[in-house]
C-alpha cells in the first residue's frame, strides 16, 4: 500500500486469464501509465497469470487474493489495497485506445456531484455497435429490466453517433467503471453475496438512492468482448442474474412500490422460464429460474438490515427508474430502440 495517495488507480480482477492478460494488458499500459497506476488482483487463478505478469509486466502491481472471491467480493477485497481518489474497475477483456482515461478524470474532477461514470462501450468483435454490457450507459424500468443507451434485451444498436451527449444514468457498466473511493466505500462497496452480476447495478442504484448522480460520457471510448467468464445461455448466469435482481430490489425499491413489483415479478419471472422450456427447449434455464427464486426467498431475511438502512438513507434520487415496462414496450410494442421508447 502506497504512503502517498494515487490519482487514479486502474484494477483489473483476474481469473484464470492468461490470455485475456495477454490480449489486452499491452493496451493498457501503453495508453494509460502516464495518468494511473494500474494492478492487476488475482482472484486465486489455476493458470499461469501471475508467473506471466512478473515476466512480461513487471510495472503492473499485483494483488493476490486467498480464493475466489468472485466479481463482488474479489473487488472488494482487492480494493481494500489500493490507495487511490479514483478507482477504475476494468474488465480484462477490454481494449482501451488513446487518452481514454483524460475525459473521465477531468469531468469528474470538475463535477463533484458525480460519483461514477463509464466511457462509451463498444463491442470488440464488431466495432461498429454498441456493446451488451453496457453500451452508453443504463437505466433499469419499473420492474427492474436493465437496459442501456444502445441496448435494449438481446438488440444492440449500431454507434452512429445517436448517444454521444453525457447523460445522467442509473448505472453504469461494471466492465468499465470509473468510481470515487470516498463513494465507493459511503456505501459499502459491491455486494459480495451477489458474487457476480447484477452487482454494479446494486451499487449504482444505492448511490442514486442518496443524491450521487451517474454519467456516461461518451468522449471516452473502450472495447470490451464480453462474456469471457459466463457466456450468455449458461444456466449459472441465468441463475445469478435472476437471484441477484430479485435482491437488489428488494433492497433498493421504495416502500410505496415494492409489494406491487414483488408480484409482478413472480409472474413475469415464471412467464420467463416456460419461455426458456416451451420455446427455446432450454431446460438449464428454465431450472435457473426456479433456482433463483428458490434460493432469493430462502436468504432474503439476510437483506432486511441493508433494506432498512438504504430506505432510511433515500433522498431524491438522482435518475428515477423509468416508469414503463420494459417488455411491453419491446415484445407488445415492437420498440427495439432506447430512442424509441416513451
Amino acid at each position: 500500500m502506497s504512503l502517498v495517495m494515487d490519482k487514479i488507480a486502474i484494477v483489473i480482477l483476474n481469473w484464470n486469464g492468461r490470455k485475456m492478460l495477454e490480449q489486452y494488458l499491452s493496451g493498457v499500459v501503453a495508453c494509460s501509465q502516464d495518468e494511473a497506476v494500474i494492478y492487476v488482483a488475482d482472484n486465486h487463478s489455476t493458470d499461469d497469470s501471475m508467473a506471466f505478469l512478473a515476466e512480461q509486466f513487471p510495472e503492473v502491481r499485483t494483488i493476490t487474493l486467498d480464493q475466489n472471491y468472485g466479481f463482488a467480493g474479489g473487488y472488494n477485497k482487492a480494493l481494500k489495497q489500493v490507495e487511490a481518489e479514483y478507482y477504475v474497475l476494468l474488465n480484462s477483456d477490454v481494449e482501451v485506445t488513446q487518452n481514454w482515461l483524460s475525459p473521465l478524470v477531468k469531468y469528474m474532477d470538475e463535477h463533484q456531484e458525480v460519483a461514477a461514470c463509464q466511457p462509451k462501450l463498444l463491442s470488440y468483435v464488431d466495432k461498429g455497435n454498441f456493446e451488451y454490457a453496457g453500451a452508453a450507459g443504463g437505466f433499469i424500468d419499473r420492474y427492474g429490466y436493465p437496459f442501456c443507451r444502445g441496448r435494449l434485451f438481446e438488440t444492440v444498436e449500431a454507434d452512429n453517433g445517436q448517444y454521444d451527449q453525457v447523460e445522467q444514468v442509473l448505472w453504469a457498466t461494471g466492465a468499465c467503471l470509473f468510481i470515487r473511493s470516498t463513494d465507493y466505500w459511503n456505501v459499502g462497496g459491491l455486494d459480495e453475496r451477489f458474487f457476480a452480476h447484477n452487482e454494479e447495478i446494486d451499487l449504482c442504484w444505492r448511490l442514486n438512492i442518496i443524491g450521487r448522480q451517474i454519467v456516461c460520457l461518451p468522449d471516452s471510448v473502450v472495447y470490451h468482448l464480453g462474456g469471457g467468464t459466463l457466456p450468455k445461455g449458461n444456466p449459472m448466469k441465468t441463475f445469478l442474474n435472476f437471484r441477484n435482481n430479485l435482491t437488489m430490489l428488494y433492497k433498493c425499491l421504495p416502500d410505496s412500490e415494492l409489494r406491487h413489483v414483488m408480484r409482478w415479478r413472480w409472474f413475469l419471472d415464471y412467464l420467463a422460464a416456460a419461455k426458456m422450456l416451451l420455446l427455446e427447449m432450454n431446460l438449464g434455464e428454465f431450472k435457473a429460474v426456479f433456482k433463483a427464486r428458490h434460493e432469493f426467498k430462502k436468504w432474503r431475511r439476510q437483506f432486511e438490515a441493508d433494506r432498512k438502512r438504504i430506505q432510511a438513507s433515500r433522498e431524491a434520487p438522482a435518475v428515477e427508474r423509468k416508469p414503463f415496462s420494459l417488455l411491453w414496450q419491446y415484445y407488445v410494442k415492437g420498440r427495439k430502440r432506447f430512442d424509441e421508447l416513451p
